[in-house]
Parts: C-alpha cells; sequence; structure tokens
C-alpha cells in the first residue's frame, strides 16, 4: 500500500495593518479617512427627511451601525473603534450645564430634563436588551467635570483649603477604585460541559436530591442512578425537565440560554447575555455575588465625597449661611458667571446624589432582609412578598435570617467557593 500524501494548504497571511486602516463589519480593509464614503443609507435617509418623508427604522438602523463601524481613532496595528454610546455625555453635560448657568429658569429646565432624559434612554436601551456605555461614561464624565469646576471656579477663591482639596481628591480616587472593583466579574456562571469539564457539586445534588422540600433554589426530586463527568448538556436538560412534581421549578431552574442548571439565587443576565450568581440588579455593570460589596463601597464613598464637595462648593459661592438656606437661597449668585456655574452643578451633583442615596437605601434594606432586587421584583410580580412601609421594604422570606446574619453572610459573598446554607439548596 502506497500512503497518499497530505497537500497542507497555507493561508496566505494577512497585510499588517497601518495605524489608519481597520477590517469593516464586512471583512474588507478600510481606512478612516475614507469613513464618509460610500454612505447609501445615510444619503437616502437625509434625501427622505429633506422631503420630509418618513425614514423607514430599518434604514435608521442601518446608519446607526454604519456611523459605529467606522468612528474609529488611529491606533498601533490598525484603527480602534470607539463606542458611541460614550460620546454624548462628553458633549452634551458641559454644553447644558454652561446654558443652565446663564439663568435661573433656564437651570430650573436643564436640570429637570437632564434626568428625565437620562431615564428615557435606560428604559429604551432595557427595553432592547442593548448593553450600552452611556451611563458609565456619563457617571465617569460627571466625577471629572465636577471635580474640573471645582478646581478652575472654587478653589480660586481661596476658601477651600490644601487638607480639604486633598480629602475630596482622596475620595474620588477611592470611587474610582471602588468601581473599577465593582466592575470586574460578578460571577458569572460557566457552562461545565463546554470545556469538557466534570459537573458541578451543585449541578449533581440538584439532580441527586431526593424528597426535599422546594424553595428558590434546587426543586426536589427522586432520581436513580447519578451522573458521571460525561454528561453532556443534553442529558442534563432532558433529565431536569424529567424531575417529578416540579415542571415549573425545572423550568425556572434551567437556562436554555446558557444551557446550565442555575444554582440557588442564580439569574440570567439579559444584558450581559449570561447567568450571575446571586445576581442583584444590572446597572453600569452587573452586580452579582462576587461584586456587590464593591458596590456598596462604591456607593457609600460616592455619597460621602459628593455630600463633602457640595458643602465646600456652597460655602465657597454662598459665605454666612447654612448648607441648606445656601441650596434654596443663595442672592447675587448668577451675577458672576463663576458663581453661577458653580451652582448649577451644586444643583446637579445634589440630583444625582439623591438619586443614588435612594438606591444606597434600598440597598441596605434588601441586605438587611436578605433579598436581592430580582427576588423583590419576582415577589412582587408574583404577589408572594410582604410589603412593608407603603412597599419600600419586600420581604420574600426565603431567606431571611435575622439582621445580624444577613448581614455577616452578605459580608462573606465571594470569600469561599460556591455554598450556600442547607436550607438554601433544596
Amino acid at each position: 500500500m502506497k500512503l497518499a500524501k497530505k497537500k497542507k494548504t497555507e493561508e496566505p497571511e494577512l497585510e499588517p495593518l497601518c495605524c489608519c486602516e481597520y477590517l469593516d463589519r464586512n471583512g474588507e480593509k478600510n481606512h478612516v479617512a475614507a469613513c464618509l464614503c460610500d454612505c447609501q443609507d445615510l444619503d437616502e435617509g437625509c434625501d427622505r427627511w429633506i422631503t420630509c418623508k418618513s425614514v423607514q427604522p430599518e434604514t435608521c438602523e442601518r446608519i446607526m451601525d454604519t456611523i459605529s463601524d467606522r468612528l474609529r481613532i488611529p491606533w498601533l496595528r490598525g484603527a480602534k473603534k470607539v463606542n458611541i454610546s460614550i460620546i454624548p455625555p462628553l458633549i452634551l453635560l458641559p454644553v447644558f450645564l454652561r446654558v443652565a448657568s446663564w439663568h435661573f429658569l433656564l437651570g430650573v429646565v436643564v436640570l429637570i430634563s437632564l434626568p428625565v432624559l437620562a431615564l428615557w434612554y435606560y428604559y429604551l436601551t432595557h427595553r432592547r436588551k442593548e448593553q450600552t456605555l452611556f451611563f458609565l461614561s456619563l457617571g465617569l464624565f460627571s466625577l471629572g467635570y465636577m471635580y474640573y469646576v471645582f478646581l478652575q471656579e472654587v478653589v480660586p477663591k481661596g476658601r477651600v483649603g490644601p487638607i480639604q482639596l486633598a480629602v475630596l481628591t482622596c475620595g474620588l480616587v477611592l470611587i474610582l477604585l471602588a468601581l473599577y472593583r465593582a466592575k470586574t466579574n460578578p460571577g458569572y456562571l460557566r457552562n461545565p460541559t463546554s470545556n469538557g469539564s466534570s459537573l458541578s457539586n451543585s449541578q449533581i445534588e440538584y439532580l441527586n436530591g431526593k424528597g426535599q422540600e422546594k424553595t428558590r433554589g434546587f426543586p426536589g426530586a427522586d432520581m436513580s442512578g447519578s451522573l458521571n463527568n460525561r454528561t453532556t448538556k443534553d442529558e442534563l436538560k432532558g433529565s431536569s425537565k424529567m424531575v417529578a412534581g416540579s415542571p415549573t421549578k425545572v423550568k425556572e431552574d434551567w437556562c436554555a440560554k446558557c444551557q446550565l442548571v442555575r444554582p440557588a439565587r442564580a439569574w440570567h443576565c439579559r444584558i450581559c447575555g449570561i447567568c450571575v450568581r446571586r445576581m442583584d440588579h444590572h446597572c453600569v455593570c452587573c452586580v452579582g455575588e462576587s461584586n456587590h460589596q464593591a458596590f456598596i463601597l462604591a456607593l457609600s464613598i460616592f455619597l460621602l465625597t459628593s455630600v463633602y464637595g457640595i458643602m465646600l462648593t456652597l460655602d465657597t459661592i454662598c459665605r454666612d449661611r447654612s448648607v441648606f438656606t445656601a441650596l434654596f437661597y443663595c442672592p447675587g449668585v448668577y451675577a458672576d458667571y463663576s458663581s453661577a456655574l458653580s451652582f448649577t452643578c451644586v444643583w446637579y451633583s445634589v440630583i444625582i446624589t439623591a438619586g443614588m442615596a435612594y438606591i444606597f437605601l434600598i440597598q441596605l434594606i434588601n441586605i438587611s432582609y436578605n433579598v436581592t432586587e430580582r427576588e423583590v421584583q419576582q415577589a412582587l410580580r408574583q404577589k408572594t412578598g410582604r410589603r412593608l412601609l407603603c412597599g419600600l421594604i419586600v420581604d420574600t422570606g426565603q431567606y431571611n435570617r435575622g439582621f445580624l446574619r444577613n448581614w455577616h453572610q452578605f459580608s462573606t459573598l465571594g470569600t469561599h467557593a460556591f455554598h450556600h446554607p442547607a436550607e438554601d439548596i433544596v
């Protein structure tokens, strides 16, 4: 027998890209200087807009896709793509705040419009299940711009000492460090069968559990046999569907998108597209078991730093008045543009701080009752939770073990491998 010689086809190597070149969404080489070329969708949209004709939603989506694909900056080994959602806050926030500094009525209109626009954009992206960097960009740029105005307009007036400025600067740095920690892995659940590894103990316990009472965690069932390390995700899915007496609970615990069985209190984040251990909510990042503490720390440091900066600014531009009085009555503040801009930034900071304080209060209440925001929302929809203080407190009663034990459990989140008390895993 003659052995046939196998010819290996070598793929041609791609030419290296210069700093201004990139591969577009069609896989073709393009140049940043040609960002305005071949824009048929944009031309069609402009023609229809000029002739007062409606633009189709599909055309608008193609235009936004083209803009987001061509919006790049020169970089080593190819131009880097810039997320278009980070740009509006960098432009609109300084413009709006400076316009609001011209007159008291303009300030009222702008400061009311900004939260309304932010909430509208939030519900728009949340409904479409889109990931966006808009709110992260807005938050970081707001911190930087408020600090810039403080240095340029407040510190030169001579009322802020070097120690006070150092304390405020340290607070800002600590906020950024806590945010960086909160942006890390919140506790993503990976499919163990995708890498050929064995099933986790929680999944084996879920499928082999017998006669245990159901809670939100794993449903109890009688199953013969055990799972070996070669169990595939299809077999796991089929087995989970055959659990007797708990079809609804099995459907809740099996995630068809991630193809895994969720442990107790885990949820699928539709924004991140993956399941998260003990998921609380998704805002600028997904908050779960591994970064919930960092999120609370970032909120607390932000509130302290923001209140301190507001007090220093009001003490500078409205002298000889208390902070609360100066916030609502500061005569002559609009006579000087520098003071007017500082006063407008103070009110913008107050609005943001009030919103963050409400979120912080809800978080403290939820931790005290050992519930997550996702569990609260589900309890309200299913009318299974106990509502207190006009709905401000929602006690599901599933994991509440008392104030001290709840806070102790929260303080130890993410410090050990996945482990829950016996009553949580059923």
